[in-house]
C-alpha cells in the first residue's frame, strides 16, 4: 500500500447526488487536502439496470459547484484508471476466477426462481436470510451437467463456516463478527458484472487506496470485504465509517425533512461555501461551539478523531440561517453577480429584460440583510421592478389613523416630495419627519402609510433608501395610485 493518503469518492450513477453522498465526498476531500494526499473520484457504474440518465453529470457538477476538485478520475485521468468500473470488467473476472481456482469461491447455478422460493421459506420459518450453499460442494460431474444445460452461473465466495472475522474501524473501534452469520455472497453476476463487494475490494487495492471513508450503512459489509482481502492476498485499507444523517425527528433522512439532491440546493439559491460549512458539521466538529467555519479552516483542522459516532441531525432551518450569514458576508458586487441570474429567472415576465446591472446594484444593499437564499431575492426585490402594485387598500390605514387622515397624509407627502430638490435619502428623511410633526402624526404612522404606498408591503427595506432607489417619478406615481385606491372619486 502506498504510504501517502489516497482516498476515493465512489458514487453510483443510479440517482442524483443527495446530502449523504456529498457529505461522504466532502469528508474524503477534506481528509485528502488536510493530509496533502490524493482525492480520487471513481464511478461505480456496474448496476446497469438502475442507471439514471443525467445522474453522472449531476454528481460531477455537484462536486464542481462545491469546489471539491479531484486529483484523479473522470475528465482528469490519472495513473490508476480507468475510473469507470464498467471499463474494468476484465479485472474483476480475473479476480473471481483466481478465487475459484484457489478454492475460495465457487460457481452457483441456482435460478432466480429457486432463490426466491428459498427466501420465502426462510421467512416462513423465521430464519435469517442467506444462501443455503446448495452449489458449494458440487462435484465436477454435477457442474458439467449444469454447464451442459446452458446455465450461466454466478460466482459465490466460500465463506468460512466457523471462526470470527475481526476488523478495526477508526471511528467505531474493534468489531468482531461470527463467520457463521455471513452467507456465501455473490462476487460475479451471471452477466459478467461484479457485485459491489468484489469490485470495491479489487479497485481499492489496485488504486492503492489508503483509507476508506464511507457511510455507516456499509459497516455490516466489512467482514465480507475483510475475507475477500485475505483470500486475494491484499492489504486492507484503513476504514472509517461516517455516522448516519437523520432528520430532526431522528428518523431516516428523507425529502420531507428538506433533504433534496445537491442540484436542487444550488437551484434554491444556497451558496456553495455555506453548503460545505453545513455538511462538514454533519458528524464532525471543530469544537463545541463554532458554527461558521471557512473552507480553509476546515482543511486546516479536519481530522477523523473529531468525527462522531452519534448520528448527525439534518436541520434545514439551520442551513437557511447559515446561508443567510454567508450571504451577508458577500461583497456588494459578489452578491449582485450571484443574485442576477435568480432575478432574471424569478421576476414576473412583464419586467423588461435584460435587467439594468446598475439599477440592480442599487437595490442589492437593501435586500442583502433580509435574504436567506438567492432564490428569495426576486420576491424581496419585485416591487422595485414592477409597474403596478397589488395590495389591499386597508393596509394603507395604519394604527390610530382613519381613511381621511391617511388621504391627507398621502396628499401632503405627494406635494412635499414633488417639490424636493434632491430625491436622496437624507433630504427625504428630513422632509418626511418634519411633515409627520406638522400633521400631528407619529413618524411610524406616516412612514407606514408611505411604505405600503410605494412598496405594496407592510414590511420592506428601510423607507428612505427604498424611495431614493425607486426615484421621484415612481414614488409619486405609486402615491397617486394609493390615493385612487382610498378615494377614487377625489382623484
Amino acid at each position: 500500500m502506498s504510504k501517502s493518503v489516497r482516498v476515493r469518492f465512489a458514487p453510483s450513477p443510479t440517482g442524483y447526488p443527495h446530502v449523504g453522498n456529498i457529505r461522504t465526498a466532502l469528508f474524503n476531500w477534506l481528509f485528502a487536502r488536510h493530509s496533502g494526499g490524493t482525492f480520487i473520484v471513481r464511478i461505480e457504474d456496474t448496476d446497469v439496470a438502475r442507471r439514471v440518465e443525467g445522474a453522472l453529470e449531476a454528481i460531477l457538477d455537484g462536486l464542481r459547484w462545491l469546489g471539491l476538485d479531484w486529483d484523479e478520475g473522470p475528465e482528469v485521468g490519472g495513473d490508476y484508471g480507468p475510473y469507470f468500473q464498467s471499463q474494468r470488467l476484465e479485472l474483476y473476472r480475473e479476480a473471481a476466477q483466481r478465487l475459484v481456482a484457489q478454492g475460495d469461491a465457487y460457481y452457483c447455478y441456482c435460478s432466480p426462481q429457486r432463490l426466491e422460493e428459498m427466501r420465502k421459506e426462510q421467512a416462513r420459518r423465521k430464519q435469517p436470510p442467506g444462501y443455503d450453499r446448495r452449489c458449494r460442494n458440487l462435484s465436477a460431474a454435477e457442474r458439467a451437467q449444469k454447464e451442459a444445460e446452458g446455465i450461466t452461473p454466478v460466482v459465490r465466495f466460500k465463506t468460512p463456516l466457523e471462526g470470527q472475522t475481526k476488523f478495526n474501524d477508526l471511528i467505531w473501534g474493534e468489531v468482531v463478527v461470527e463467520n457463521s452469520t455471513i452467507d456465501d455472497f455473490v462476487l460475479l453476476k451471471s452477466d459478467g458484472y461484479p457485485t459491489y463487494h468484489l469490485a470495491n475490494v479489487v479497485d481499492d487495492h489496485l488504486m492503492e487506496i489508503s483509507h476508506v471513508l464511507r457511510a455507516e450503512e456499509w459497516l455490516p459489509s466489512v467482514p465480507r470485504h475483510k475475507l475477500l482481502y485475505q483470500a486475494l492476498g491484499y492489504e486492507m485499507p484503513l476504514l472509517a465509517h461516517l455516522p448516519m444523517i437523520l432528520g430532526p425527528d431522528r428518523t431516516k433522512l428523507s425529502k420531507r425533512h428538506g433533504a433534496v439532491s445537491i442540484t436542487e440546493y444550488q437551484e434554491q439559491g444556497y451558496l456553495p461555501e455555506a453548503m460545505v460549512n453545513f455538511l462538514a458539521l454533519l458528524g464532525w466538529s471543530l469544537d463545541d461551539k463554532t458554527e461558521i467555519i471557512s473552507r480553509e479552516e476546515l482543511v486546516r483542522n479536519f481530522s477523523l478523531e473529531r468525527v462522531s459516532k452519534t448520528a448527525a441531525i439534518f436541520n434545514s432551518e439551520k442551513l437557511s440561517w447559515m446561508n443567510g450569514v454567508y450571504i451577508r458576508s458577500l461583497s456588494l458586487e459578489d452578491f449582485t453577480q450571484r443574485a442576477l441570474p435568480f432575478l432574471e429567472r424569478g421576476l414576473p415576465p412583464e419586467v423588461e429584460r435584460p435587467l439594468s446591472i446598475d439599477y440592480v446594484r442599487r437595490i442589492m444593499p437593501l435586500i442583502q440583510e433580509r435574504a436567506r437564499t438567492l432564490a428569495e431575492v426576486p420576491e424581496l426585490a419585485e416591487f422595485f421592478f414592477t409597474t403596478e402594485l397589488e395590495y389591499d387598500a386597508s393596509l394603507l390605514i395604519g394604527k390610530g389613523m382613519t381613511q381621511e387622515s391617511t388621504i391627507e397624509a398621502l396628499k401632503s407627502a405627494q406635494q412635499r416630495l414633488s417639490e424636493l430638490e434632491r430625491f436622496d435619502e437624507e433630504p427625504l428623511e428630513a422632509v418626511l419627519r418634519s411633515l409627520a410633526e406638522e400633521l400631528g402624526l407619529k413618524t411610524g404612522q406616516l412612514f407606514g402609510v408611505l411604505r405600503v404606498a410605494v412598496t405594496g408591503r407592510t414590511a420592506a427595506p428601510p423607507l428612505f433608501q427604498t424611495m431614493a432607489v425607486l426615484g421621484r417619478e415612481k414614488c409619486l406615481s405609486r402615491i397617486k395610485a394609493a390615493l385612487e385606491k382610498l378615494a377614487p372619486k377625489l382623484c
